[in-house]
């Protein structure tokens, strides 16, 4: 049992690194250059492409990881009535803000760029962008106290 559950936990952290990372990049890396058009539409898609895949494939690790977790760990009152159930529930409502963020301004961005366009979806998807890597930071902030062995 013990090696389920560090394969649970280490799929868990995994795909969280990879997601918040390539969310951030995105937002930092991609999208200023995007709004000046210093990026070609061919790179920004299969970006932009990439990044709704691996948020929709972490949605099921998540949910598969952190639902054993949550089975293991909590119960309907220690989630609703303890420090570190409140620390796991604001997780997953910021993964379900993140994840709106994310497809929505992915949208805009490809359905601007299967136009032709550049520079404005981009603009139009910079709002959706920085409120998901502002999220993902809160994120990790949420998850680094919930990963506090000495408590809240």
């Amino acid at each position: 049992m013990a090696l389920i559950h560090s394969v649970m936990w280490t799929i868990h952290v995994g795909f969280a690194i990879l997601w918040t990372g390539s969310v951030l990049f995105v937002a930092v890396a991609v999208i200023p250059p995007a709004t000046r058009g210093d990026i070609g539409t061919d790179a920004l898609g299969s970006l932009i492409d990439r990044l709704r895949w691996i948020t929709r494939i972490g949605a099921v690790a998540f949910v598969v990881s952190g639902g054993h977790m949550a089975g293991v760990l909590y119960d309907v009152n220690t989630l609703t009535g303890t420090g570190r159930g409140h620390l796991v529930l604001t997780m997953i409502v910021l993964w379900l803000l993140i994840t709106g963020l994310i497809e929505a301004g992915g949208g805009k961005l490809s359905r601007g760029l299967e136009t032709g366009k550049l520079r404005e979806p981009a603009r139009e998807a910079k709002p959706f962008m920085y409120a998901a890597a502002g999220l993902s930071v809160a994120l990790i902030a949420t998850a680094g106290l919930l990963a506090n062995p000495f408590g809240l």
